[in-house]
């Protein structure tokens, strides 16, 4: 991963600052699941939606059909 890595005792920190006390055998296994969700999101920032448009415009059902078929 990058240098950026969420070492154990700052997992513990900021679990600590949201009110989640983290026992410290548990430290490295949040730590780790952290850096994984942070290495997913960061590919999921990456990818280019264009004209996409946000969920709550999306209408299941109501596809469009191109009129010239």
């Amino acid at each position: 991963m990058s240098a950026a890595e969420l070492t154990p005792p700052e997992a513990a920190r900021w679990a600590g600052r949201a009110g989640l006390p983290l026992p410290a055998d548990r430290q490295a296994q949040v730590a780790a699941v952290a850096d994984h969700i942070h290495s997913v999101v960061s590919v999921l920032r990456e990818l280019d939606f264009g004209d996409t448009p946000p969920a709550p415009a999306y209408r299941a059902g109501e596809e469009k059909h191109d009129a010239a078929v």
